[in-house]
């Protein structure tokens, strides 16, 4: 039989509750025993203890205590002292002292801008090193404090990943392009990254796309570029590779759909302004106001307890999703390009993506894609209801290598009548 923590805090109170239910109908006794217990308000003027007609029917059949797995009603208690016990013990936990209740504070979330800062550097095998010891990144930096580690690994993925952004321009000799084109100075934009020969080259053309998360244009897995290095988690080989054998390059960056400004704060304007109102509803009113604002400061603390900003996301026109991405991308970029052969390489979500593009653009990536290779691609084209015609086109021009513990290039069963699946030589999807 388990217990949940949540029983093992609670069943002292429950104790004492039965206990001062069991001992007689004296009420100062009652009180004096509930004051006992921390519950210091009980008693005072203006305070009563509850009994079943003070509470709505539907009350004594609904209530229940979060967090409490299996936990009903114990039958030492009456349906009177068990509400009593909830509204009672409701309001001591919103007069606790959350600063006194934490044995240890997080530390602030104030992480370096730089890898120096963080005292890391890529060596000349491209592997994350710490500068000091040559050892690779550690997540577990502080022990016991997974939620600011976490924020402190997102903080060094944030910055590496303008390193693979300057990577693409100085050693790929990439162009950084805005999209929208036609966007306004104040609006809010994304931007993908183009060789220069990426809309004149008239032989071949290669287009890039990633997979969902937090990756961004020029990566595959930001745990790789971490863990292990620069040529296993960024499109770089590949682009270098393309480059060297006269391709044309186009590279997506499908995450990138809105950017985030701070949520302004709204002012409610007080009830109390109403003068049509009755004085005693307007102060009622008021009363609830401040009761609900003091339970969401309470809770807040708990959510956010660094008191991080509110953030609010303004998306990007027509690029607003990775399908919307990818669309845009054909129709302003690569379907105005010179090539006469297209080929795409999609990872994860990306083959979702372009199945969408050539759901929407059938006739025109027929015309112009030759070839097309996914890596674990996430796409279904049941679910995106993909035409017959598409998917007889798939059959021929694509192939999809797959985790799996078979040598590479070894067909792999697949339920979907779609393209070609075989193992890409490896188990995890992460590989790929």
């Amino acid at each position: 039989m388990s217990i949940s923590l949540s029983s093992l805090i609670l069943l002292p109170i429950w104790i004492n509750m039965a206990q001062i239910q069991q001992g007689g109908p004296d009420e100062k006794e009652k009180t004096t025993a509930l004051k006992e217990m921390g519950f210091h308000h009980v008693g005072q003027p203006g305070h009563k203890l509850l009994s079943s007609s003070d509470l709505p029917a539907s009350g004594l059949q609904s209530a229940e205590i979060t967090g409490a797995s299996h936990c009903a009603q114990p039958e030492c208690l009456s349906p009177s002292l068990y509400f009593q016990f909830i509204c009672v013990f409701t309001d001591l936990l919103s007069r606790i002292d959350l600063d006194e209740l934490m044995k240890k504070d997080e530390p602030p979330l104030d992480f370096p801008d730089t890898l120096e800062g963080f005292e890391y550097a890529f060596n000349e095998k491209g592997q994350l090193r710490h500068i000091k010891t040559g050892e690779p990144f550690v997540f577990n930096y502080r022990e016991d404090l997974h939620r600011w580690n976490q924020k402190r690994y997102e903080a060094l993925g944030e910055i590496i990943t303008k390193y693979v952004y300057e990577l693409l321009e100085k050693d790929c000799n990439l162009k950084k392009i805005s999209i929208p084109v036609d966007a306004t100075e104040s609006e809010p934009k994304s931007f993908i990254y183009m060789s220069e020969d990426a809309l004149t080259n008239p032989q071949k053309l290669m287009v890039l796309i990633h997979g969902s998360g937090v990756v961004r244009a020029g990566q595959w897995a930001r745990r790789l570029i971490i863990n292990e290095d620069l040529d296993s988690g960024t499109q770089i080989p590949f682009i270098k590779r393309a480059v060297d054998e006269g391709y044309g390059v186009i590279v997506l960056n499908p995450n990138e759909n809105y950017i985030e400004v701070e949520k302004p704060k709204i002012h409610v304007q007080s009830s109390s302004d109403s003068s049509d109102e009755p004085a005693e509803k307007r102060e009622r009113k008021d009363k609830v106001s401040k009761e609900t604002k003091k339970r969401r400061d309470f809770y807040e603390k708990y959510r956010n307890p660094q008191r991080e900003k509110e953030m609010m996301q303004l998306y990007i026109r027509e690029n607003g999703s990775p399908e919307e991405h990818a669309i845009y991308v054909w129709d302003h970029f690569i379907a105005q390009s010179a090539a006469e052969n297209v080929f795409f390489v999609a990872h994860s979500y990306g083959g979702l993506a372009f199945v969408e593009l050539m759901i929407q653009r059938e006739a025109d990536v027929k015309n112009k894609v030759t070839a097309v290779a996914l890596t674990d691609s996430v796409h279904n084209v049941w679910h995106q209801e993909a035409g017959k015609t598409i998917r007889e086109w798939m059959r021929e021009n694509c192939c999809n290598w797959v985790s799996s513990s078979e040598p590479l290039d070894t067909s792999v069963e697949s339920m979907l009548p779609d393209c070609p699946r075989v193992s890409a030589g490896m188990c995890l999807m992460r590989d790929t």
